[in-house]
């Protein structure tokens, strides 16, 4: 994979930091399969991602992985195969399962640098943080994307910060006040938008998942925010 426009930004030594990463991703829907595009074309070639979903229609208006040709088909084939097409070097564990308390255990959260949290399941979530927190591994967890339409509103902070979020007011109940002061989050200031089901665009989730790669390499390379 080509990296020199990214060499020029960031030097050979800042490549190479990335590229060492090694990445678990949770959840490939409209958020996911944005953070782990980008993170892909950042050079990382380290990957775990995990999802149970097949392709469905109703995903082509802002799942990024998703396609006429290639509804019906495991997002986390579809995902490993797009990676591979834009970096053959890459390494890709694909879990076709829904994480859940029996299968949690299948996953060593303490060999990964980073873990995203792109699932919708609060249940999901949970495990996913508290794995991470144990084993003091770095942990970023997507809030809600449906409902809003100003991508201008996201942002990334802490879990007891989020506000205008129904998921993250759910998630702060299993949380006490200095565990949400741990977990980073991305999540949108906006008010939810009241529609009749959980309406969804192209551009939130996407900027979303975008966010969630911006705060991995910047804090992989201790940029100043």
């Amino acid at each position: 994979m080509n990296l020199d426009r990214l060499i020029k930004l960031v030097g050979v030594n800042g490549v190479e930091e990335i590229k060492r990463l090694n990445i678990l991703i949770v959840g490939l829907g409209g958020v996911g399969g944005y953070a782990f595009e980008t993170l892909v074309r950042c050079g990382i070639e380290s990957f775990c991602i995990v999802d149970a979903d097949r392709i469905d229609e109703t995903n082509l208006n802002r799942q990024i992985i998703s396609s006429l040709s290639n509804v019906g088909n495991y997002k986390t084939q579809e995902a490993k195969k797009r990676a591979l097409e834009i970096n053959s070097n890459i390494n890709v564990d694909d879990l076709c399962m829904f994480l859940d308390d029996s299968n949690v255990s299948q996953i060593d959260f303490s060999k990964y640098d980073y873990v995203v949290d792109a699932c919708d399941d609060i249940n999901a979530k949970k495990l996913i943080i508290n794995n991470c927190l144990s084993c003091n591994v770095k942990v970023i967890s997507s809030m809600g994307t449906a409902r809003k339409m100003d991508a201008s509103q996201i942002y990334v902070t802490t879990l007891d910060k989020t506000c205008y979020d129904p998921l993250a007011r759910s998630l702060r109940k299993f949380f006490d006040k200095d565990f949400q002061k741990k977990i980073i989050v991305v999540s949108s200031k906006e008010q939810p938008i009241v529609t009749e089901g959980l309406g969804s665009n192209s551009f939130v989730p996407a900027a979303a998942g975008i966010f969630i790669t911006n705060y991995i390499i910047n804090d992989c390379l201790k940029f100043d925010k």
